[in-house]
């Protein structure tokens, strides 16, 4: 195992702190080196026994997973930790796999990176990543800070979902997508809109990470309400709440 850490790590308690698998240790020396001046301290390892093993210790913000790793790969690694554990994980996937990544995003992944990737391109979406796991833009906790439509009750402050007062297991990018569609109430969020505000970026042509967000959220929902809630597909515009 491999650990990067920035020199003034100890004058910056608020570091954000990054696991990075990949079985490329040059790569991954190159980018843990970026993402130290860009201020986040970096543990790296470099294969899937020892990626799952320190990601599930916990006490990481994100984790940075390459899919392509031999023995243990990244989707068996992304599989056994949302078993356990909701950390957000950005994926490194070769460019145009499109397989992969809808995998990786099915299992639970928050986000994705192509390979070969711009090291600011890498730190927009780990920024992204870490904002969702705070208030979304223009949300006041005073004035909202629970959402209630019919049993669903989102703690906004808490970051918790819950129906008829049962806990929903959802992910930083679930929540926040599902806040999104309660606030907006009768109204279709469109996949441009929550994709601004729920992944924090602009959506891009044949972008399917919205789709598969969705589609997660809708099966927890509909299994969480035992079938009174779900997610109505407003074809080509968006997604609305559908409680029944």
């Amino acid at each position: 195992m491999r650990h990067l850490r920035a020199v003034n790590e100890a004058s910056d308690e608020g570091a954000k702190r990054i696991l990075l698998i990949d079985d490329d240790v040059e790569l991954a020396a190159l980018l843990g080196e970026y993402l130290e001046s860009e201020g986040f301290v970096v543990d790296a390892v470099a294969n899937g026994v020892q990626g799952i093993a320190r990601a599930l210790e916990g006490g990481h913000d994100v984790v940075v997973l390459d899919i392509m790793m031999p023995g243990l790969s990244g989707i068996d690694v992304l599989r056994r930790l949302r078993e356990t554990s909701e950390v957000p994980v950005l994926m490194l996937t070769a460019r145009g796999d499109e397989i992969d990544r809808v995998i990786g995003l099915e299992l639970g992944a928050d986000d994705y990176v192509a390979k070969p990737c711009f090291p600011r391109e890498l730190v927009a979406r780990l920024r992204a990543i870490l904002r969702r796991q705070r208030p979304l833009p223009g949300q006041t906790f005073a004035a909202t800070p629970t959402l209630r439509a019919g049993a669903l009750e989102i703690q906004v402050p808490e970051r918790r979902a819950l129906w008829q007062g049962r806990a929903l297991e959802l992910t930083p990018t679930e929540f926040n997508i599902l806040v999104l569609l309660v606030r907006g109430g009768e109204a279709v969020a469109t996949k441009d809109e929550l994709s601004l505000r729920g992944l924090g970026r602009a959506r891009q042509s044949y972008d399917r990470s919205i789709d598969v967000h969705v589609s997660n959220l809708r099966l927890k929902l509909e299994a969480g309400s035992g079938g009174a809630a779900g997610i109505e597909t407003v074809r080509g515009v968006g997604y609305r709440l559908n409680l029944s």
